[in-house]
């Protein structure tokens, strides 16, 4: 079976408590198995940047007027409202992080959770972000390599002694450990080197194509997989998270791809696809009711009413779960 999961709509709830935990209990209630928490530290004031393109040579989708919650914070506060999702990250720039208190922070609230956190890490676009971090953003790519190697000694040794370029560690170690030794370490993304450090180093992987091309997914995988079996690995061991994408209007569709689904019906026949292809999870957005990762419903007159736009979400995700086949 594949597991249903969707994101937190941080530009929806905010930090209202009761808007949070009305959102989290009806998650669980539609039988959904994770949830998904963004993350930017940072959000650029684009009127002092007015050339700036950092994603692609495209400018960027968020700035500094989106709300976003700091993840593992965050994660401290769901693990009191939840009992059985999964709190995982969507995706987690942690090459911009301290790589040692990230462990920390990530094995207190697993076991907060007993056990219920996933991490999907990336290197991201967001040079300011970086900067301010003091962290080198040219040596992002070789910062996360190293940094999964030594999450992963953290996680799972009482002490460590690590010496590489951007790590030191000499004789200590977090306590306590976290429930699962390891957490699950997947990477999100899908250029090059992204693919062959996912074959390398990742539990799964969990890409976000601005379109939709059956032809680039199946050749993407294919790179993953050949990285995979040169560093002695199985490809089948590495998880795959399927997704319904959402339009972004600064890529043009290439030959051969299709636009992202707008209709119910189409958004199930894409997670069929995805579980064929071995998709073991998918995540949940609801273009049929104009809900992506971060609006609130374009046609719904309650959408300035924040609890009704809660129970737009809800309405959405129980609307789409029922119309999946049982075997699902």
């Amino acid at each position: 079976m594949v597991e249903l999961g969707t994101n937190l709509p941080e530009n929806l709830v905010g930090s209202d408590h009761g808007a949070i935990a009305e959102y989290l209990k009806g998650v669980e209630s539609l039988g959904y198995s994770y949830i998904t928490l963004g993350d930017h530290v940072l959000g650029a004031d684009t009127d002092a940047r007015p050339d700036w393109r950092p994603y692609f040579g495209k400018p960027p989708l968020y700035t500094r007027h989106h709300k976003w919650n700091e993840p593992l914070v965050m994660f401290g506060y769901l693990a009191g409202l939840t009992r059985t999702l999964e709190l995982c990250t969507g995706i987690l720039i942690s090459a911009q992080r301290q790589t040692a208190l990230l462990a920390k922070q990530a094995a207190t609230v697993d076991n907060l959770t007993g056990g219920r956190v996933r991490f999907v890490i990336a290197v991201g676009w967001n040079d300011v972000e970086y900067e301010a971090l003091g962290i080198n953003f040219s040596k992002r790519g070789e910062i996360i390599e190293e940094q999964m190697e030594v999450l992963r000694q953290l996680w799972t040794n009482e002490v460590v002694t690590y010496k590489g370029k951007h790590h030191t560690i000499t004789a200590a170690g977090i306590n306590p450990l976290p429930v699962q030794q390891p957490i699950p370490l997947w990477i999100g993304g899908q250029s090059k080197p992204v693919l062959r450090r996912t074959g390398r180093l990742a539990d799964g992987w969990f890409p976000t194509y601005p379109y939709f091309s059956e032809d680039q997914i199946h050749e993407d995988l294919g790179v993953i997989h050949d990285a995979a079996r040169q560093a002695g690995r199985r490809p089948e061991d590495i998880d795959l998270e399927g997704m319904i994408y959402f339009a972004d209007p600064r890529f043009e569709v290439p030959p051969g791809a299709r636009k992202p689904p707008v209709e119910l019906d189409d958004c199930v026949e894409y997670a069929k696809w995805w579980k064929d292809l071995g998709a073991t999870r998918y995540w949940v957005t609801a273009p049929w009711a104009d809900l992506g990762p971060d609006e609130t419903g374009q046609r719904l007159p309650e959408k300035r009413d924040l609890y009704a736009g809660i129970e737009t979400r809800l309405r959405a995700l129980e609307e789409f779960k029922k119309a999946l086949p049982d075997d699902f």
